[in-house]
């Protein structure tokens, strides 16, 4: 059996306990990572101090030369690392070469933006005075990155923070820390002094701990779970720690009857099914209005049933496993409530008869208000279609969510879609668009869905603080 090792300061380090990667796909072990306990975490933090009292005085030019060599090393060992994310993770390869080459990306943008962190002078209103404001590196940043997004999610906080002029410590999740450690090797080949980039696994719960005691923590950036994330907060508050928190979602897709309605059912397709359903992001409820209600049923039922389910490494594959049984057992909880609550089923809704976590791809029709999948977030290749009549109702029941991750509409009218861009409560609004992220633009919810943005240079913004400096002179 394969161990990989951590990354601290500069060495790999191998310890004697370890944590099971399992392959979704066929439920089997297919790798060990080391961990380490909480005691090694708060060492990390001391020596990621050390790394950033130098990092912080490299010039934002240099450092994003840096940036730039660790995305061409993980450019070019990207087939390896997207068969390593499909495999711990079980997305169809393309879907994972495609969270690589959004990786590089990121990598990419916040190498160019690390020479561009701008502070500005502010005219005076009293003689003897000048005015300046500038931005200085935040400090050490905690990472803590999800399962379902791997690679990509990780580096939507270590590369700005890194551009920044922050050290920092990334933790995975423990489903799925190959391609983190793949990063850190990434890391290792670009040359990254000692103790900027760090990578840390073990129990969760004591890391995070770690993170919100220990004072050399500067900030915490988290993806995850909104549950996960009020306990950040209730952590947070006795050291006031400043949070970065992307949340749960419960995206909502508006489908109007003047929309392109090919265009309407392949993206509804594209944001419900990709990453197997398991997307922040996704789609969680499906508003068609009823013109069109029955053909887009029609088409969008079709097409979900002739999806390929199957392992991510095969040919052709679209549909991948869930990541573990609970996941597959809570889409069929769901599934059973909406049909009980009186929605029709109109293809899949049951687990496949074979090795893996694998549930065939399910439409929903008719789904009423208080089913559950109506109103908690459902992380399966499952699609709640319901009817709408007009503009005014279907936006009412958009926004009736505590979340505000992500919207998406498809409709044909400008006037319209100006509305709806003002109207709908969400922090990414994809409008004839079901792939609206890209990392020039800023990313992060709404109301219980986070605080705070990534990427763009809100993005970076997020790991600096900034400063006012009042200069007396002589005039």
């Amino acid at each position: 059996m394969k161990v990989l090792p951590l990354y601290l300061n500069g060495r790999w380090v191998q310890t004697a306990t370890r944590l099971r990667v399992v392959n979704p796909s066929v439920d089997e072990t297919i790798a060990e990572v080391c961990t380490v306990p909480r005691s090694t975490v708060a060492q990390a933090l001391t020596d990621a101090q050390t790394a950033f009292r130098l990092w912080r005085e490299v010039p934002g030019r240099e450092r994003g030369e840096y940036l730039q060599k660790i995305a061409d090393e993980l450019e070019r060992r990207g087939d390896e690392i997207a068969r390593t994310i499909t495999m711990e993770n079980g997305k169809p390869l393309a879907q994972s070469r495609g969270e690589v080459a959004m990786s590089v990306d990121h990598l990419r943008w916040f190498a160019q933006e690390a020479r561009r962190i701008y502070g500005r002078i502010i005219p005076h209103q009293v003689r003897g005075k000048r005015h300046l404001v500038v931005k200085t590196p935040v400090g050490v940043v905690a990472a803590i990155s999800p399962w379902n997004f791997p690679l990509v999610l990780a580096l939507r906080k270590v590369a700005p923070a890194l551009a920044a002029g922050c050290a920092v410590i990334l933790k995975p999740a423990s489903a799925t820390p190959l391609c983190a450690v793949a990063l850190a090797e990434c890391v290792h080949a670009a040359q990254l002094p000692p103790g900027v980039f760090q990578l840390v696994l073990g129990d969760s719960a004591q890391i995070a701990q770690e993170f919100l005691d220990n004072p050399l923590c500067r900030k915490i950036t988290f993806t995850g779970s909104t549950e996960v994330g009020r306990t950040l907060i209730r952590g947070a508050a006795e050291g006031i720690k400043p949070l970065s928190l992307e949340l749960g979602g419960h995206a909502p897709v508006l489908i109007f009857d003047d929309a392109d309605l090919d265009a309407a059912v392949e993206g509804a397709l594209i944001t419900k099914f990709r990453n197997n359903g398991q997307s922040c992001i996704a789609a969680n409820r499906i508003y068609v209005q009823r013109r069109v209600y029955d053909t887009f049923l029609e088409r969008f039922t079709r097409q979900a049933a002739a999806m390929k389910v199957g392992d991510g490494l095969e040919d052709g594959v679209q549909i991948g496993p869930l990541i573990n049984q609970n996941a597959v057992l809570k889409a069929l909880e769901h599934i059973q409530d909406a049909v009980k609550q009186g929605a029709r089923l109109m293809c899949g809704g049951k687990q496949l008869s074979r090795k893996g976590w694998f549930l065939e791809p399910t439409v929903l029709a008719d789904v009423p208000a208080h089913a559950a999948c109506m109103s908690e977030e459902t992380f399966a290749p499952v699609a709640p279609v319901c009817p709408f009549d007009t503009e005014a109702e279907v936006i009412e029941r958009a926004n009736a969510s505590p979340y505000g991750l992500s919207a998406y509409a498809f409709t044909r009218d400008l006037d319209r879609a100006m509305r709806l861009m003002e109207a709908l409560e969400a922090g990414t609004i994809g409008l004839n668009d079901s792939v609206p992220s890209t990392s020039q633009c800023p990313f992060g919810g709404v109301k219980q869905s986070g605080w705070n943005r990534e990427l763009g240079i809100e993005g970076l913004e997020a790991f600096v603080d900034t400063k006012h400096v009042s200069l007396g002179v002589h005039v």
